[in-house]
């Protein structure tokens, strides 16, 4: 009959040493880790007479976000948003306290925010910003409220031109940013 106690210690034996001869055969393997440690940018040769570095993206290079071009008068450099609809969303919601704000992704999350007048009443937006142009359906805001009431707080419905009125305010805002922008470079 078959032991078999016998035969897992066998296969334990086995395997152990076959971990030891594999471990071993990779001591004898020689390798160093190279890595690059720096471009020389002034290197010039034959395909490179100018002494410029090459680039694989041809000669402007990569433009990510609309790179460093000049013509930026719909204010969409340096973010993945139209700057002005940004900046004016910003002002716009100063006075409540932000829980996250991604320029790239365009959007303004607030923390809850209880008027001076009304602490049984609270409110919080998600400003979004749709695009790279200043127009007026470039911006979406939701509202939500809540009321206390008996010691918890439950939602409300808002009215329903809040979120307007405020992407009312936002859209002027950001033209007064863009004719003060024009008024500069004149």
């Amino acid at each position: 009959m078959l032991d078999l106690s016998r035969i897992k210690g066998f296969f334990t034996v086995v395997l152990a040493l076959s971990c030891i001869f594999l471990l071993a055969a990779c001591e004898s393997v020689e390798s160093e880790a190279k890595y690059p440690t720096g471009y020389d940018r002034n290197r010039t040769g034959d395909d490179n007479i100018y002494g410029e570095a090459n680039s694989i993206f041809g000669e402007g290079g990569l433009s990510i976000l609309g790179g460093d071009r000049d013509d930026n008068e719909d204010g969409s450099s340096g973010i993945g948003v139209n700057s002005f609809l940004w900046r004016a969303s910003l002002d716009t919601v100063s006075f409540m306290p932000l829980a996250s704000a991604d320029p790239f992704g365009g959007v303004i999350l607030t923390d809850w925010y209880s008027p001076p007048e009304k602490q049984d009443e609270r409110f919080k937006l998600n400003v979004f910003i749709l695009g790279r142009q200043l127009r007026s359906d470039g911006v979406r805001v939701r509202v939500f409220s809540q009321v206390l009431k008996n010691g918890a707080w439950r939602d409300t419905n808002v009215s329903g031109d809040m979120g307007t009125q405020l992407e009312d305010t936002i859209l002027t805002r950001a033209r007064q940013l863009r004719v003060a922008q024009i008024g500069e470079t004149e």
